[in-house]
């Protein structure tokens, strides 16, 4: 069996997306939910290579590995694309001109990206992820995507940046203001690693973030 997946060390304290973020949502979401991702993928793993000569049991662990393989690239993406508001990169026109610039070639304007970004957000019934994502497939085109549950990004989208719309990346200080928790996270986005993401390809987003977990 390959090594064992590890929980990713956060970039930033568990108080530094204070106020968009508390450090209670931030303890809970990385310590207890990401790290419940990365325990279950190692043991479906482990199971899957303990079975490897019976068909019935590797396809009935798919679903554990495809769910928690998936929260743990999805939170893994989230860590590194949220920053300290106080922070630069939290600056999109400064961080991210190149990004800022396809974003008002998209939608007119940035304010409008924002506004159609938590149109879909807010249109996810359940749980699930709403991306920026460059769809290389179509020359590099920005598009709006939401997943449901765990699933990742895939295919010939690169993931530029995700919100994770889980309750519990937001319900213990919004309860159901959905609405402010988007509006919030606004002000924490790590525009500088939206950048990097944007101007290279999927192949470089996942590199990395093989790199860190």
């Amino acid at each position: 069996m390959a090594s064992a997946y590890s929980l990713p060390p956060l970039p930033y304290a568990y108080d530094a997306l204070e106020p968009s973020i508390s450090k209670q949502i931030m303890e809970l979401h990385h310590g207890r939910h990401h790290q419940a991702y990365v325990t279950n993928l190692n043991a479906a793993l482990q199971s899957a290579a303990a079975a490897s000569a019976d068909v019935a049991a590797q396809i009935a662990l798919q679903q554990a590995i495809r769910f928690n393989g998936g929260g743990h690239i999805n939170h893994s993406l989230f860590w590194e694309n949220l920053t300290p508001a106080s922070s630069p990169d939290a600056d999109l026109t400064a961080a991210a001109p190149r990004l800022a610039a396809a974003l008002a070639a998209t939608w007119g304007s940035v304010e409008a990206f924002q506004k159609a970004f938590a149109a879909a957000l807010l249109g996810l019934q359940g749980s699930g992820w709403g991306w920026l994502v460059k769809d290389t497939a179509h020359g590099g085109a920005l598009r709006i995507v939401t997943t449901k549950d765990q699933d990742p990004v895939v295919g010939a989208e690169t993931p530029v940046f995700g919100v994770d719309m889980w309750e519990h990346a937001y319900y213990l200080q919004y309860l159901n203001g959905k609405a402010a928790y988007i509006e919030n996270i606004w002000k924490v986005i790590n525009w500088k690693t939206a950048e990097r993401r944007f101007v290279g390809g999927r192949d470089d987003v996942f590199k990395a973030l093989r790199a860190s977990i």
